[in-house]
């Protein structure tokens, strides 16, 4: 798609009449449209027929001049003040000589009591809808904040409610104070801007907006969209106290902590310190009795042992337990003692009988051992016992063991062994 080749060049401009001639041109296409806003100046003079109006948004810095029959300004009455709002109906027109636009207006409007109530109700059900009166996202203020950034109007009694009840409750507290009008055409722009300043400043730890009573077209900046979103944006803690307890602007919905009057909001900042001050005496008092109980309550749980005989005299239960364990030890030396001299007793009875019955006394009884002298054996082998005549025969080395020593001897050619004799049975008795 190309453009169009442009009409003007540097070498061929257009005169200054020929472009406010097209741009009146392009306005008056625009035909005849109803605007709605806010009245900041209405000027008519005596003596002229046209009267000069300025006609601004109330939400934001934008005005627009109107021109109308001073007869049209003169018969509206009451509705044709400034700060009222109004509808007008017009058609636009740029002014050649000037270079201005202005509204030619025909009709002029007053927004009543009952609209202006049906349009807040339908931004309330709005900012309903989209969580902005959640509970949820209340944030409790400081309990003691160290700056209280508080917006309202310059010299009004609203100032004075807040700061003189908040220091007549905590002396030391501080504020930084923004000035803004609080009703009118300028009221939301400078309260948004006044919020933007104080978000910013971080020493201030709450906001409030506090303004006192007045008419629903006083109090109409409070439920403006843009103020109560930039509320809603806000870091800080905002605390809104606008009107009297009857007074509900939609600010009151988005803030954190809504309060019915300036007036409250002073209580409602700071604690008091007369109450602090006797609150702290009262939790020390109850420390101080609970803290007395305690040491009373251990006292005389130590009295109590101290009055225990195994406290009183410590070492009596121990020279009674010395005593036991020396009697004990005197018990077990003793029956040791006797344990010894029993098995030493004993002991020679059985050496006794091992003496007895043992070789040596047989041999001394005038038995012998003979044994039979292997000649080959090993020098240190033990001649073997001989148990049987048969079986040393002629020539075989005997040696023969008494009790008092030992003899060798040699069995001879004519010596025979001789069979042992048979051992008679004897005769059973009947």
């Amino acid at each position: 798609m190309t453009r169009p080749a442009p009409s003007t060049t540097p070498e061929q401009p257009w005169p200054v009449r020929t472009v406010a001639r097209k741009i009146a041109e392009w306005v008056d296409r625009l035909g005849a449209v109803w605007v709605e806003g806010q009245l900041a100046q209405v000027t008519a003079r005596p003596g002229t027929g046209t009267a000069f109006l300025v006609l601004r948004d109330p939400a934001a810095d934008v005005s627009l001049q109107l021109t109308a029959p001073v007869g049209l300004v003169r018969d509206g009455g009451p509705a044709v003040v400034e700060g009222n709002r109004v509808v007008v109906h017009g058609k636009p027109s740029f002014f050649l000589g000037r270079g201005t636009l202005s509204l030619r207006v025909d009709e002029i409007r007053a927004v009543g009591i009952g609209e202006l109530l049906a349009r807040i109700e339908r931004l309330r059900k709005l900012l309903a809808a989209e969580g902005l009166f959640d509970p949820a996202l209340k944030r409790r203020p400081p309990f003691l904040p160290g700056r209280i950034g508080l917006i309202t109007g310059r010299a009004s009694a609203a100032e004075h409610d807040v700061v003189s009840n908040a220091t007549a409750r905590w002396p030391s507290v501080r504020f930084r104070i923004e000035h803004v009008a609080t009703q009118g055409a300028l009221a939301v722009p400078q309260i948004v801007d006044a919020l933007r300043v104080l978000e910013r400043d971080r020493e201030v730890d709450v906001i409030v907006l506090a303004r006192g009573g007045g008419s629903v077209e006083d109090l109409l900046p409070f439920s403006d969209e843009t103020l109560c979103r930039a509320v809603a944006a806000c870091r800080t803690p905002v605390v809104s106290a606008i009107g009297h307890e009857p007074d509900t602007p939609l600010v009151d919905h988005v803030a954190d902590v809504r309060c019915s009057t300036p007036t409250e909001a002073g209580r409602r900042l700071v604690p008091d310190l007369a109450e602090e001050t006797a609150r702290i005496s009262g939790l020390r008092d109850r420390a101080r009795r609970a803290l007395s109980g305690w040491v009373d309550r251990e006292q005389r749980l130590l009295e109590s042992l101290r009055g225990r005989p195994v406290l009183a005299d410590p070492l009596r239960t121990l020279d009674g337990h010395a005593d036991q364990v020396e009697r004990l030890r005197e018990t077990a030396r003793t029956s040791v003692l006797r344990g010894l001299d029993r098995r030493a007793t004993d002991l020679e009875h059985v050496r006794a009988r091992l003496t007895t019955l043992g070789p040596a006394a047989t041999l001394a009884r005038g038995y012998a051992v003979v044994q039979r002298v292997v000649p080959d054996a090993a020098p240190d082998a033990v001649p073997p016992v001989l148990r049987s005549a048969a079986d040393a025969g002629p020539g075989t080395h005997l040696r023969i063991r008494l009790s008092d020593g030992a003899v060798t001897a040699t069995v001879g050619e004519d010596e025979k062994p001789r069979k042992p004799a048979a051992r008679r049975k004897k005769a059973s008795t009947p």
